[in-house]
C-alpha cells in the first residue's frame, strides 16, 4: 500500500495516513486549471505524464471554452513540474500492482482528485481509494468509475469550501513537503 498527496495541502494529511498504516508516502503532482475570472474555481486539472481532466459541468455553466482551458493548462504546466520536483531526488514510489490511497486535505470540485486518480492509475495501481478529511456529499457519486473507493470522514450539506473545516488553513510550504516526503517511509 502507498500514500500519495497532493501538494500541497494534501502531503501533511498523507503523511500522517501513512504513518498510521505503516506504509510509504509520495506525491502526485496535479494542478487545478482555475477559471480566468474565478481562479479558485476548477474548470479542470492536469497531472504528472500528460493528464488532462475537463470539469464539463463548470466549462458548460460559464461557457468557458478550449481556449481558456488550453491558456490555463499552459500557465500551470511549469508550477506542475516543480511540484513533481519536490521529491527533491527521491525516486517515485512504483506503484504498479498495489492499493494507492490518494490523499488530499479536501474535495471541492475533485479535478485535481479525479486527475490524481487517473495518473497514480496510468502508473499501474492495482486498486485506487480516494481518501480525504472533508468532501461534498456528492463525492462518492462523483468518483465512482475513478477510484475504487472513497474514504471521507465529513460530507456536510452546507459544504462551500475545504477552508471552512479548518481552523488554520495556512499554504503548506514547499520546504514542508520536501521535508514530510524525506521523513516518511519511501518504498
Amino acid at each position: 500500500m502507498v500514500a500519495v498527496g497532493l501538494p500541497r495541502g494534501g502531503v501533511p494529511v498523507a503523511y500522517e495516513v501513512a504513518d498510521a498504516l505503516g506504509c510509504a508516502l509520495d506525491l502526485v503532482a496535479v494542478r487545478k486549471l482555475g477559471v480566468p475570472f474565478q481562479p479558485e474555481l476548477a474548470m479542470g486539472a492536469i497531472g504528472e505524464d500528460g493528464v488532462l481532466v475537463r470539469n464539463e459541468g463548470v466549462l458548460r455553466r460559464l461557457r468557458t471554452g478550449d481556449d481558456a482551458l488550453e491558456a490555463a493548462r499552459r500557465h500551470e504546466l511549469r508550477r506542475l513540474h516543480e511540484l513533481a520536483e519536490l521529491r527533491a531526488g527521491r525516486a517515485r514510489v512504483p506503484l504498479g500492482g498495489r492499493t494507492v490511497l490518494v490523499v488530499d486535505d479536501g474535495v471541492a470540485t475533485g479535478s485535481t482528485a479525479r486527475a490524481a486518480c487517473e495518473v497514480v492509475r496510468a502508473h499501474g495501481a492495482r486498486t485506487v481509494v480516494l481518501a480525504t478529511p472533508v468532501a461534498p456529499p456528492e463525492v462518492y457519486a462523483r468518483f465512482r468509475g475513478v477510484a475504487d473507493d472513497v474514504v471521507c470522514v465529513l460530507t456536510p450539506v452546507a459544504f462551500q469550501g475545504v477552508g471552512q473545516f479548518y481552523r488554520d488553513f495556512a499554504a503548506t510550504t514547499d520546504a514542508e513537503v520536501t521535508r514530510l516526503l524525506h521523513s516518511a517511509r519511501s518504498g
